[in-house]
């Protein structure tokens, strides 16, 4: 693959976006025949491939999903600001300025909101916590609504009342369905956090140089 060609620039989201989508794609057939078969089981009737995709068990499926990993990357970008561990490579070092702690200076080739300055630049400079917190809450926001119409949905298959999206908000359910994925999502930060100070994978960003001590970071 020529160093210039699109792909090889870009290799590392796209094949990301790809794998992505191959799971979405795969959870859509197999959510889609689970939540059949119960309905079958229930004596209600089925759900065409159409008719899933607006469901109740697939939008829940979907968001209660995404709405952990963007909570996740928002602190932690937001947490590796002011806190360390000694020895990680996704940490800054213990003592010292670092390129990321200096303020921005209008040059060239830099982004525009730095040559435009005032509000511009003080929104880009948290950009990007800023837009994992949008999308974080733009998810939690489907998820609620997913979960919700999936409940009613159960309640109608049982002839029980429907309730309203205030009483659900206090539901365990919702909240086990969200908190379930959170702890996972800090379980799977801290273990790389954790195991980079002592582990290593040659080749990767996303640990220390293989000769590199086990207390420095890099």
């Amino acid at each position: 693959m020529s160093k210039k060609s699109f792909l090889y620039r870009n290799s590392l989201s796209v094949v990301l976006i790809i794998l992505m989508i191959i799971c979405l794609l795969g959870q859509f057939f197999t959510g889609w025949k689970t939540e059949n078969k119960e309905l079958l089981e229930n004596g209600a009737p089925t759900l065409s491939l159409g008719q899933y995709i607006y469901s109740g068990h697939f939008i829940q499926a979907t968001f209660e999903n995404w709405e952990s990993e963007f909570l996740q990357m928002m602190l932690y970008v937001l947490l590796t600001i002011s806190l360390r561990q000694k020895g990680s490579s996704e940490s800054k070092s213990l003592e010292g300025e670092e390129d990321v702690d200096k303020e921005p200076k209008p040059h060239a080739n830099a982004p525009w909101p730095v040559k435009k300055g005032g509000i511009w630049l003080k929104i880009y400079k948290h950009s990007l916590s800023l837009a994992f917190g949008i999308l974080f809450l733009l998810s939690f926001v489907l998820h609620f609504y997913g979960s919700l119409k999936d409940f009613n949905e159960e309640k109608i298959s049982k002839n029980e009342p429907t309730v309203t999206a205030l009483q659900y908000i206090s539901e365990s359910r919702f909240w086990f369905e969200s908190l379930q994925n959170w702890q996972s999502e800090f379980l799977a930060v801290a273990s790389i956090v954790i195991l980079s100070i002592w582990l290593r994978e040659k080749g990767s960003p996303e640990s220390k140089p293989v000769d590199m001590a086990h207390d420095e970071s890099p």
